[in-house]
């Protein structure tokens, strides 16, 4: 069976002691990260509509992920509410727009009260 593993830098250790559990049962496993215990500062999340993977990312605590369908929006989720995650709906956002919007929400600062 294919699985994917992922995890931020707090259940680095834990994937990682997964991952040789399921390749010892013979499991194909697609490691998605993260690659060490290194502090995540943001995250972009795909699905087909963007909208499962935000309620889903939103369940963690710390999260504060935004579904973002333009630019515009990718720059006011960082402005206004401080998102640290975006979440992007493949069947709705062409290949370019995409781009842009994950270069729009990593160069937007929040307010400095926020930090």
């Amino acid at each position: 069976m294919k699985i994917a593993l992922g995890c931020d830098h707090g259940g680095y250790a834990m994937k990682e002691d997964i991952k040789k559990q399921l390749e010892g049962l013979g499991h194909e496993v697609k490691d998605c990260g993260t690659y060490s215990t290194e502090r995540c500062e943001y995250g972009i999340v795909v699905c087909t509509t963007g909208i499962g993977i935000s309620i889903a990312a939103n369940k963690v605590k710390g999260i504060r992920c935004a579904h973002c369908a333009d630019t515009l929006e990718a720059q006011l989720c960082r402005q206004h509410n401080n998102a640290n995650m975006m979440a992007i709906g493949a069947g709705f956002t062409g290949p370019k727009l995409a781009a842009a919007m994950v270069e729009t929400f990593l160069s937007t600062a929040t307010p400095a009260a926020s930090r």
